[in-house]
């Protein structure tokens, strides 16, 4: 058994922001299932958004950030990832950070969709995230954290007293690690690898997510999935993000023929809010009609681009024609384990931040470039709660009953990829739904809950994480009787404020009884 001040389990922004804060006065070990490097904040191609022009405003920040979600965030967290913003990019650059200047010496700042003002720094073009993290990995190497690489978190340990003590960790070899600690921190990420079409590392399973479930903590909003509009989609298949940035310097949606297809929806046209510029997109394909991006106008675009440069040509796609072929996939998880401002789930000593968790800062449909800020802000306050906090003692771990192992067969993850996509996609409905909530429950939710999972391989616990987590997103959409943001049902297409607006939808490990097989519980919170 090891022990810690502070367990960290991701390595993402948030997790290293978090590790770095704590361990200026805790002893951190950072944990991560494959490499520190192989993250979604390290391919984030888009940039990190604050308000630090003299035209710009913090309140416009807000403003755009409450719009983009349809006023259903959290306004507390959305004030404090705005607030915060400017301070946190000062702290970087003091720190040694270089975000791309303009040819006069300022901040290049750049827009994208549904924001007013241009706020958008970014790092070699769009290389943003891979450079922020390689700068807080640099910052890592000079602390006293212990980084475990290659080592899955499996289970959460809880106390006595029913808090969180620390995690069980499993290795590709099968070596079994117990680690415990006064705090435990889960950073994991969303659950993008779980459909078909996806900008996400294929690390990003929703491990964290179902961790956090089974030890007891709510979750809460997981039907508002985000899908970027433009990812790269050669012969049926994504290939990767084309940043939302090449819209922002003056790219167009068109159809094969060369017509624009936002001119009519939206005001902001192709800078349009997400969820509006990839349903638009997703009807077109629905009919049969090709998207592009058409680039044709953008000077030196493999100089501004060289990450989406590099993919086009990868994919064997000649930009020499000035057009991308795009389509929508999962880009990010807007719901997750719930937690407050500061981090704190349902369970003691268990926290969560960045993408995993859900503070509601990024209500039903995240702004563009509020994710690597919202890991860097919240990180950053967690990390200083949990620095300062007094020293506990550990509980011994409380004993409760487990399941057996023995199954008969579990869902093949591409099986599940289709059906999540086909089912709780871009356009979702009850039959559809239902479908989905129906596969699932043949693989017998309750007892994957309760599973001892300790004698199984990592490929094992990660299709029974994700078959969890894909249940709580079925159930979640069904429950959500509306259309608001990232969640769009063809059968019920308008938003229904009296109802939903403010109101979540949460869910508890102890209500799964209650909710499989069609018996149907609502239960929920004001947001």
């Amino acid at each position: 058994m090891v022990k810690a001040g502070i367990i960290v389990i991701g390595s993402g922004i948030a997790a290293l922001k978090t590790a770095l804060e704590a361990s200026k006065h805790k002893h951190v070990i950072l944990i991560t299932k494959s490499k520190i490097r192989h993250s979604n904040s390290y391919l984030a191609q888009g940039g990190i958004a604050a308000a630090i022009s003299d035209r710009d405003r913090v309140s416009y920040h807000k403003k755009d950030t409450l719009e983009a979600g349809q006023r259903y965030n959290k306004e507390k967290a959305v004030e404090i990832l705005v607030e915060e913003a400017p301070s946190v990019i000062a702290e970087l650059i003091r720190s040694g950070m270089q975000f791309d200047h303009d040819h006069d010496g300022t901040l290049m700042l750049g827009m994208e969709g549904a924001h007013s003002e241009r706020r958008i720094l970014h790092s070699h073009g769009d290389s943003t995230g891979k450079y922020i993290m390689e700068h807080l990995i640099g910052c890592l190497k000079n602390s006293l954290i212990t980084v475990v690489e290659n080592a899955a978190a499996v289970e959460l340990i809880i106390g006595k007293d029913d808090s969180c003590i620390g995690v069980k960790t499993l290795d590709k070899a099968g070596k079994l690690v117990t680690y415990h600690a006064e705090r435990t921190v889960l950073a994991t990420g969303g659950c993008g690898s779980l459909y078909h079409f996806t900008s996400n590392s294929q690390t990003v399973s929703g491990d964290g997510i179902a961790l956090a479930f089974k030890a007891g903590a709510k979750v809460r909003d997981m039907e508002f999935i985000q899908f970027h509009p433009t990812l790269l989609f050669i012969n049926g298949k994504a290939e990767g993000l084309v940043s939302e940035a090449v819209r922002g310097d003056g790219a167009t949606l068109v159809t094969e023929m060369g017509r624009p297809i936002m001119e009519d929806v939206h005001a902001m046209k192709d800078l349009a809010p997400r969820h509006i510029v990839a349903q638009t997109i997703f009807s077109y394909l629905q009919r049969g009609e090709k998207v592009f991006l058409d680039i044709s106008m953008i000077k030196d675009f493999k100089k501004r681009f060289p990450t989406v440069s590099s993919l086009c040509e990868k994919s064997g796609l000649d930009l020499k024609f000035g057009k991308i072929p795009v389509a929508p996939g999962n880009h990010f998880l807007m719901g997750g384990i719930e937690v407050d401002e500061w981090g704190r789930t349902s369970v003691p000593s268990l926290y969560a931040v960045g993408e995993v968790a859900c503070t509601g800062v990024h209500g039903a449909n995240r702004l563009a470039s509020n994710s690597l800020l919202e890991g860097l802000v919240f990180g950053n306050a967690l990390g200083q709660l949990l620095a300062n906090m007094p020293a506990r003692s550990i509980p011994e771990e409380k004993e409760q009953s487990k399941d057996s192992c023995h199954f008969t067969f579990l869902p093949d993850l591409a099986t599940l990829q289709e059906k999540l996509m086909n089912e709780a996609g871009i356009v979702r409905n009850e039959a559809g739904l239902t479908r989905l909530k129906d596969y699932l429950e043949t693989f017998n939710i309750e007892k994957l809950l309760h599973m001892e999972v300790t004698a199984l391989s990592i490929k094992e616990i990660t299709i029974i994480n994700a078959t969890i987590v894909a249940w709580l997103i079925a159930e979640s959409a069904l429950t959500r009787t509306e259309s608001r943001g990232g969640h769009f049902r063809s059968d019920y297409p308008s938003e229904d404020d009296s109802q939903w607006l403010e109101n979540s939808v949460i869910l508890a490990c102890t209500d799964v009884k209650n909710r499989v097989k069609g018996r149907r519980l609502y239960e929920y919170i004001e947001a």
